[in-house]
């Protein structure tokens, strides 16, 4: 019993073959340990949580208040802090540390990370718009066409427009640990994970 989730990077994705001889595409993602910076309680939070750090980083290159937080609870200088639920009747301290280990082999997970980021984008590449006509003397071949409605005099909010594409926040659902490294803190996950290569990535347990 201990926390819902854990930080790591992706690595990149391959592809393994299962016992039955199938091509089984896989996320490679590596998990180095993570260590419980804070931990929050529901009699001096109002809620349970544990804080924890993951990928160390020089101490020069975190900001006061961090260097500050990380130095009282003694643990070495971390690059990202992020809080994971407690799983029911869990109880963590400051220090211990999480791994690879936390999930096992056929084990269901959520993963949120950032997307890649393709900057401005039109209505055809970023929501599939189809486009106009491309003979006749069109002039909107890759035109979003109308905005709306003529007589509100504004573009109401929601409307399929051009804009910036990529780069949010995803979570992606439904994803199943196919192989656990606990030697090299890799783990292996069937399908494809938000984010590019290197992106850090939380790795949720799923909600069943």
């Amino acid at each position: 019993m201990s926390v819902k989730g854990i930080l790591g990077k992706k690595v990149g994705m391959t592809q393994i073959f299962d016992d039955a001889g199938r091509v089984v595409p896989v996320t490679v993602l590596s998990v180095s340990p993570n260590v419980v910076t804070q931990v929050k309680t529901l009699e001096r939070d109002g809620y349970s949580a544990a804080q924890l750090g993951f990928e160390d980083i020089k101490v020069e290159k975190l900001t006061r208040p961090q260097q500050g937080h990380l130095y009282h609870a003694g643990i070495q200088p971390k690059r990202f802090l992020r809080e994971f639920d407690l799983q029911d009747g869990a109880t963590v301290a400051i220090g211990d540390e999480f791994k690879a280990d936390l999930f096992a082999v056929g084990e269901k997970i959520q993963i949120s990370g950032t997307s890649k980021g393709k900057g401005f984008a039109g209505v055809m590449k970023r929501y599939g718009f189809r486009g106009g006509e491309m003979t006749h003397g069109s002039m909107i071949h890759r035109k979003p066409m109308s905005a709306g409605a003529t007589d509100a005099a504004r573009v109401f909010k929601g409307t399929k427009r051009p804009g910036r594409m990529g780069n949010e926040r995803v979570t992606q659902q439904g994803l199943k640990v196919v192989q656990v490294d606990t030697e090299r803190n890799l783990l292996l996950v069937r399908g494809a994970v938000p984010g590019a290569n290197g992106g850090l990535v939380m790795i949720h347990k799923a909600h069943i």
